[in-house]
């Protein structure tokens, strides 16, 4: 059961793919990217959406009815759905949050997003931050949003925040290539919309070290990954994790799972950098704070199922991976049993080069 919950009701498998910005007070925040808080009950969980209703792009997009009922669960009262910016601000200054707080994303401008999930969302109520590739706009893409439309949706409230310009795979690029990527990216959006955006979305959620030192470089206040997990009082604020939602993952059990999870913090997780120089990957953390059981934590591999399991030293956690992971993006998802039927939760994306 827990398995199909952390991958979708769908049969597992390996994904395919699956902001205007913060206060200056945000980036005088703690070094090493760090914000402060209860590490482990103080969370918040941050949903990724790309495309709505368009099947024919299997992973990258949600069906309709699906998103229809997660809009339907976070209108019941339960959930308290922040503005991203106002929702790291919080966490950046310590300041509590609402139990249960949530916030949406949708990465890159597709036309299906003004379509179908802008007058949703503005009907409903519910603040997004849309991140944007301004090539494809640029470009006249078919596929994608005017520069019009993306004003309209600022003008309504949304945050805007940037994805790599080009929308081309960063682990792949050089970090000059990057480099100019983003700041064209920056440079358009504030071009176009008149505020300079500082939260940022990796492209599939894939990054590297060198990646987020240049994202750090560049003043970016914030940079999202599409790791599962809530952030919370220690999360690195330029590597973010994002539950993504499409239609093989995006029941509404799996929301649910989700949007009640709770933060399981992690310290001296290793391999450090998430692009795999040893593949399998030789996976270890510390579980920080007061969390439970850590004999009922269960982590998995997507494609490969439930990994093994070795805790060393207390809070000292091993994984033992025996198969190597395929090129490209591979998930790992660990989750601990919490009070009240809710689960802690803690994931990382991997990313092996192609040969």
């Amino acid at each position: 059961m827990i398995l199909n919950m952390v991958f979708g009701t769908a049969p597992i498998r390996r994904v395919a793919g699956l902001v205007l910005g913060i206060l200056a007070l945000v980036m005088a925040g703690p070094t090493r990217g760090e914000i402060p808080g209860d590490e482990a009950e103080r969370g918040a969980v941050v949903f990724a959406y790309g495309r709505f209703g368009e099947d024919q792009y299997g992973p990258g997009s949600i069906a309709l009815d699906q998103f229809d009922a997660h809009l339907a669960e976070l209108a019941d009262g339960s959930h308290a759905v922040l503005p991203l910016p106002a929702l790291l601000e919080k966490l950046l200054n310590g300041a509590p949050l609402p139990d249960r707080a949530v916030a949406l994303t949708i990465d890159d401008a597709h036309r299906s997003v003004y379509r179908e999930a802008f007058p949703r969302l503005k009907a409903a109520g519910v603040p997004f931050t849309l991140f944007i590739a301004p090539d494809p706009i640029d470009n006249g893409a078919e596929s994608h949003m005017t520069w019009a439309q993306v004003r309209e949706i600022a003008r309504s409230g949304a945050t805007i925040g940037v994805l790599p310009a080009a929308g081309l795979s960063m682990p792949q690029r050089t970090v000059q290539q990057n480099a100019a990527d983003l700041a064209r990216a920056v440079e358009r959006v504030e071009a176009e919309l008149g505020a300079k955006p500082t939260l940022l979305a990796y492209l599939f959620g894939s990054y590297s070290l060198s990646i987020r030192d240049l994202a750090q470089r560049q003043g970016f206040a914030a940079a999202f990954t599409q790791s599962s997990g809530v952030i919370h009082g220690r999360s690195d604020r330029l590597a973010l994790p994002r539950f993504v939602m499409n239609e093989a993952f995006g029941g509404i059990d799996r929301f649910r799972l989700a949007a009640n999870a709770l933060p399981l913090p992690v310290a001296d997780v290793t391999p450090a950098d998430p692009v795999l120089a040893q593949n399998p990957p030789s996976v270890g953390f510390t579980v920080t704070g007061g969390v439970g059981d850590l004999d009922r934590l269960a982590c998995f591999v997507s494609g490969q199922g439930r990994t093994g399991v070795e805790r060393l030293d207390g809070n000292r956690i091993e994984l033992r991976i025996g198969e190597e992971f395929p090129a490209g993006r591979t998930r790992l998802n660990c989750t601990l049993p919490a009070p009240e039927g809710r689960w802690r939760w803690f994931g990382m994306q991997f990313f092996v080069p192609e040969q």
